[in-house]
């Protein structure tokens, strides 16, 4: 038995690349890929979730800008090959533009680089139609033939669920924590789960849960209302011994913002505690 057989369980492939089993052999570090020679990228945070619709561009571009405003060399690498809605949020065309070294991520106003599959479609309502490992192979070449330069913090957009492109991120990028994203549903213990669960199959810390939809707040009489309903986030969050990093409020100047590509210029503080968390800075009292 040599050492890539030893511990391995019964019936084993020995294709970790297919395989989500918290197997003794499998070495996460062997299945990294090198960045692209001209990138130093100093931490990787992926923003996931366990389903759809729950937000997590909004929370991977709101994180980016707060990120970029503290004055971080700040990037996103949107890993939603089938679903791309970061140009969108930031007003970025197709262009991106490349050399023998590799290609060049686009800047949004303030400088945040993103490099994302819309950008290299001459229409953003072209679909995507790719099989799996196409679609996987496109956001490891993400990292390896984009030349990112000298980045502090990326944040990778997810597609939603536990298929091939979180697996490919999870294995193939020096990926330091996730954010899990959902809403305030009674299946939110569900989608938790499923996120955390493959997080620890993969070794890579959960950071904290960012809750979308959380409430409404009335512009007049300023009276908070639940309209998914009451949050089960609380209860999630300690199933698990993680942090409620924010609860953000379903808020139509954002979505205003993020139709116009204008989300650079939003004014609130609904992730200015969650950022200072993820960047390492103290609470203030």
């Amino acid at each position: 038995m040599d050492e890539k057989t030893k511990g391995a369980p019964e019936g084993c492939t020995h294709d970790c690349s297919s395989c989500q089993a918290a197997c003794p052999s499998k070495d996460k570090s062997s299945f990294l890929a090198s960045a692209n020679a001209l990138s130093d990228i100093k931490k990787v945070i992926a923003v996931v979730s366990g389903k759809g619709g729950v937000g997590k561009s909004l929370v991977t571009s709101m994180l980016a800008v707060n990120t970029r405003r503290q004055g971080f060399s700040t990037a996103i690498l949107d890993a939603d090959i089938t679903g791309p809605s970061i140009p969108r949020i930031f007003a970025l065309k197709a262009g991106v533009e490349g050399s023998d070294q590799g290609m060049f991520p686009v800047e949004t106003k303030t400088g945040i680089r993103v490099m994302s599959v819309n950008l290299l479609l001459d229409k953003e309502t072209t679909p995507v139609v790719w099989r799996g490992p196409v679609i996987a192979g496109t956001v490891k070449q993400f990292w390896t033939d984009v030349c990112w330069g000298d980045v502090d913090y990326m944040y990778v957009d997810m597609p939603p669920g536990t298929g091939d492109v979180p697996l490919t991120v999870f294995q193939s990028l020096p990926v330091d924590g996730i954010v899990v994203v959902t809403s305030p549903q009674d299946l939110v213990s569900m989608i938790v789960d499923k996120a955390v669960t493959m997080a620890q199959l993969m070794n890579i810390p959960v950071l904290g849960i960012v809750e979308n939809y959380s409430y409404f707040e009335c512009p007049d009489c300023h009276k908070r209302h639940e309209i998914y309903g009451h949050s089960h986030v609380e209860e999630a969050a300690a199933a698990h011994n993680l942090k409620v990093l924010a609860k953000i409020p379903i808020d139509p100047r954002l979505s205003a913002l993020c139709d116009r590509g204008m989300l650079e210029l939003m004014e609130n503080d609904y992730l200015d505690a969650a950022t200072d968390e993820l960047l390492g800075k103290p609470e203030t009292v």
